[in-house]
């Protein structure tokens, strides 16, 4: 899949609902938006807002106009799903900016998002862009349990919040679908096999895995990940959600290993981000794929610097 390129989803029950490949780190099959149709149209994910008017020209191809967009819906606000939301709701000016109620505010003030983010991602900051602020009567605070009417369709809130305590996962029930925001890990179709998504600031094992509950409650037939593309799973959700639950496990347990037996964090962060495997070079470049490490890896240290504390 192309840069900028964008997808009909056809698996499952799905209809009326686009991916778009939004180049996120200038990297290729790593960050999707999705365009919703229908009679109230909604783009869900808002990517880091570098390559918003790429979500744009998507719309545009659709032959839908930003007039008619209703929603735009992110399953949480770590900028990589909600960097582009506040450019997106100036141009299309009569959609409402759904959203967790803990991360409602700061979309409306982006400055300790903005200073977060920083930290947690070190020097790929370089590709994003400031966000822009949505303006607060634009905002639908959710949580979970909430719906929202988008005509033919309708997008039910589920709380998510192991990645994040602002996390939401979307069902489209008329499709049996849903978006997995960072809940179900990191999708990787060309190898057809699922990575751990960490990061810092409010990680948490046990949260995550108790996400893994959630979808499995849910039992949908199709994975939307914004990470990336959507994923058949009507005969294997059970073995994909167990697949996550012991690659994550795995992953926390690595890192906690590597802790015992080197001198300093920075150190477990340099090496494991050396370490890190060389087949997902060719999907996502050298470059990406040791700066991702490193973000799981520091969000990890935390993670069991918050164990230790409590």
């Amino acid at each position: 899949m192309d840069t900028g390129s964008c997808t009909a989803v056809t698996v499952g029950e799905c209809t009326d609902l686009w991916y778009v490949d939004t180049g996120m780190y200038d990297t290729s099959g790593y960050g999707a938006a999705y365009i919703l149709g229908g009679t109230a149209p909604a783009i869900v994910e808002t990517g880091i807002g570098t390559n918003h008017d790429r979500i744009l020209e998507a719309l545009e191809a659709l032959e839908i106009a930003p007039e008619a967009v209703e929603t735009i819906a992110v399953t949480h606000i770590h900028l990589d799903h909600a960097g582009g939301a506040g450019f997106l709701a100036e141009a299309c000016p009569n959609a409402d900016v759904a959203v967790h109620h803990v991360g409602a505010p700061h979309l409306v003030d982006p400055g300790r998002l903005v200073e977060g983010t920083k930290a947690a991602v070190g020097d790929q900051w370089q590709y994003y862009v400031e966000p822009k602020p949505v303006p607060e009567d634009r905002i639908v605070e959710l949580e979970g349990g909430d719906e929202l009417d988008l005509g033919s369709y309708t997008i039910r809130a589920h709380d998510a919040p192991g990645h994040a305590p602002h996390q939401l996962i979307f069902e489209l029930p008329e499709m049996d679908a849903l978006f997995t925001g960072d809940a179900a890990g990191i999708w990787i179709p060309p190898l057809e096999r699922i990575r751990e998504t960490s990061p810092p600031a409010q990680f948490s094992l046990e949260g995550c895995l108790d996400d893994l509950e959630t979808i499995a409650s849910i039992d949908p037939d199709v994975l939307l990940y914004t990470h990336f593309g959507p994923r058949d799973v009507r005969n294997s959700l059970e073995s994909a959600l167990e697949a996550y639950e012991r690659t994550l496990t795995t992953w926390v347990n690595r890192v906690e290993t590597c802790r015992g037996e080197l001198e300093d964090d920075n150190a477990v962060v340099e090496t494991l981000a050396a370490d890190a495997d060389p087949t997902l070079f060719e999907v996502w470049g050298e470059e990406k794929t040791r700066a991702e490490t490193a973000m799981n890896v520091r969000g990890v240290l935390g993670y069991l610097d918050w164990k230790t504390s409590t």
